[in-house]
């Protein structure tokens, strides 16, 4: 049986293109899941679980499959002692063959240091934006007046990071943010 994975890392993209793609290489069954490839990646966990000898995994590209070399060689070693092949309809790869599985290891370095490179130039261009003055990522949800007022009321004590979270009505995760942009989390004033 030919099986596909097609995955995108958050909710608000379409893995549309992928299932196309897989349709047209003959996938029987395909699973789906939109989660970043360094989480769980339950669906996957899953279908591996189910793979016999003789079916084939396809992808429609390697990094659909694995975020890092040494996670690609993983997976397609668990696949081979299944008995089980493995096919990207972008790249060249065919595990059958020695030439396939070298190919494989040249791509998968290859994705990595590309991943490398985009990350090495996103970092440099927020650095140039915060020198520019820009802000990088979500605006804060609070003014300064009022993140100094939850600071202040935490740091007074008697009220908890979840606890300020209702008050303010909002993400526990947006308070601990705003108390940890004054006070260090470790620092003593938080203990």
């Amino acid at each position: 049986m030919i099986y596909g994975y097609a995955r995108v890392s958050t909710t608000e993209q379409e893995t549309t293109l992928q299932l196309d793609a897989l349709n047209r290489a003959g996938a029987d069954k395909i699973e789906q899941e939109k989660t970043s490839s360094i989480g769980k990646r339950p669906v996957l966990r899953a279908l591996l679980g189910t793979l016999t000898k003789n079916d084939q995994l396809i992808v429609y590209k390697l990094d659909r499959l694995a975020r890092s070399l040494k996670d690609l060689l993983t997976i397609i070693e668990q696949l081979e002692q299944i008995g089980c092949g493995f096919k990207s309809l972008t790249e060249p790869i065919d595990t059958t063959n020695p030439a396939g599985r070298l190919m494989l290891n040249i791509l998968g370095s290859v994705a990595e240091f590309e991943r490398s490179l985009i990350r090495q130039r996103s970092m440099a261009g927020q650095a140039a934006a915060k020198l520019r003055g820009a802000h990088c990522g979500r605006p804060r949800m609070f003014s300064a007046d009022v993140e100094k007022q939850i600071v202040d009321r935490y740091l007074a004590g008697g009220v908890t990071l979840d606890k300020l979270a209702i008050i303010y009505k909002v993400h526990p995760s947006v308070i601990k943010r705003a108390v940890y942009r004054v006070v260090k989390p470790g620092h003593s004033s938080l203990m």
